[in-house]
């Protein structure tokens, strides 16, 4: 039997981690899906189990490098941001990788920002709103505050798509993509690092940055590229296909819209509502607006689940009901956005009582109703005044008909699809090293699209 040849992708999103598998023309041959089970840090707040992960990478890619079906001829990586994984001197981890929605200590935020230049100066420059640990650079500040000890043991601070690319390379490489992302640590209107980042004695933590389509060596022998930040990993299938600008609303644990046509300077407003600036695999900056509704879905049908004693996953056989919608939207409540605890802002389902509603397919019509309602005021953040004709929603809610109707009800006038694979981070993580692997030319159909609108459905 002829192996395939593939390339291996590990695409680890905060809930699912993915190990996926494409042949020379991009169509996925091999997925392996698994949860892990989070750890508690030293306060007993939950976070990713960084010594789990990299055992499931390091054993994972030994089994399948023995899979005889395929030649894995290089590897890549995608993850989630606003995550550091520390290393000591000997390159060994410094458990635990502490977790983004971690509230941070007020007066020390307070602090930083009278350091340097208050809250709306300092988060134009870095196009990052005022996030607290979800500002990755602000979780080294905090450890080197509170935890001094601990911030002399780190010698190598590595986001967590460079840290996979370490567990099978053993290389300490940074990358402009996880540098990017609402990080603090990026000078966007001067294209370096920000001062702050030398004087806290924290550039001398971060590994050389290396290009998004650079490659090392792992195990076996094995092309390895660098890593990348997932949601702009997710935006190249796009770029590289599409020329005239467009939306790509990248549908997970946060549904991100974003938008690599949108050049305005972000506004004080525009920060407030959490907008803020990516770095493109080519380090352009992409404007983008986000809600935390996967993270919010996912929490919302346990909650409808146990009130209508239900399967977990009871909603995936929920059918659109049109009607049930216009009633709906016709009774709608103005809610406000829910907002506690520093954490990102909910949809109204929250505070909706479930009594109100006969069965689990009104009440989850409601709760996709919300969150569009909220969703497509954060995808006008950065829509407008910008010529997009077209919108792509990809992840779990493009194969969700009540949100993808919904959408398309929202912006008659463009066109909206759902990409029928949902695998564009790992996608875009596989063709940004293409050359190195690949000798076949890119192809041209490698995002497959179904057109919706409020009184038909096509494919093209």
């Amino acid at each position: 039997m002829n192996k395939i040849p593939s390339i291996a992708i590990y695409d680890v999103g905060k809930t699912n981690k993915k190990l996926i598998l494409f042949d020379e023309q991009y169509s996925v041959v091999y997925e392996e899906s698994i949860q892990l089970p989070e750890t508690k840090d030293e306060d007993g707040f939950s976070c990713e189990d960084v010594v789990a992960l990299t055992a499931w990478i390091k054993n994972s890619f030994a089994q399948i490098q023995t899979d005889p079906r395929f030649e894995i001829k290089a590897v890549n990586f995608s993850g989630y941001g606003a995550s550091l994984v520390y290393l000591d001197e000997n390159k060994n981890v410094i458990p635990p990788l502490y977790n983004y929605l971690k509230p941070y200590t007020p007066a020390l935020q307070k602090k930083f920002y009278q350091s340097y230049g208050g809250e709306s100066q300092f988060s134009k420059i870095t196009a990052s709103p005022v996030l607290g640990n979800l500002n990755s650079g602000m979780q080294l500040y905090r450890v080197k505050y509170e935890k001094p000890e601990l911030f002399k043991q780190i010698k190598y601070a590595l986001h967590l798509p460079q840290y996979m690319s370490f567990i099978l390379t053993s290389q300490l490489k940074s990358d402009i993509t996880s540098i990017g992302c609402h990080t603090n640590l990026w000078n966007f209107q001067q294209n370096k690092y920000h001062d702050w980042v030398a004087k806290e004695e924290v550039m001398e933590k971060l590994t050389p940055v290396e290009k998004c389509n650079a490659v090392v060596r792992a195990d076996n022998n094995i092309l390895a590229g660098v890593g990348l930040h997932d949601s702009s990993s997710a935006l190249i299938p796009y770029l590289i296909s599409f020329n005239d600008p467009f939306i790509l609303l990248s549908t997970g644990t946060w549904c991100i819209s974003l938008n690599p046509f949108n050049h305005t300077m972000l506004s004080d407003y525009e920060l407030h509502e959490d907008c803020l600036c990516y770095l493109s695999y080519e380090g352009q900056a992409v404007k983008a607006s986000r809600i935390f509704a996967g993270y919010e879905h996912e929490q919302q049908v346990k909650r409808l689940a146990e009130h209508f004693k239900k399967p977990l996953a009871y909603y995936t056989t929920i059918e659109l009901d049109t009607e049930l919608l216009k009633k709906q939207k016709q009774a709608i409540k103005s809610l406000q956005l829910m907002n506690e605890g520093g954490e990102p802002a909910r949809s109204a389902f929250g505070k909706r009582k479930l009594a109100d509603y006969k069965n689990y397919e009104e009440a989850y019509h409601q709760f996709i109703l919300d969150i569009v309602t909220q969703q497509v005021r954060s995808t006008n953040m950065v829509l407008r005044g910008t010529g997009v004709k077209r919108i792509f929603v990809d992840g779990g809610f493009s194969k969700n008909q009540i949100y993808m109707y919904l959408m398309a009800e929202a912006f008659p006038t463009l066109e909206v699809y759902a990409a029928s694979v949902a695998q564009a981070s790992a996608l875009g993580a596989a063709l940004v090293i293409h050359q190195h692997w690949n000798n076949k030319p890119l192809p041209s159909n490698i995002i497959d699209m179904k057109l919706y609108s409020v009184t038909h459905q096509t494919s093209i």
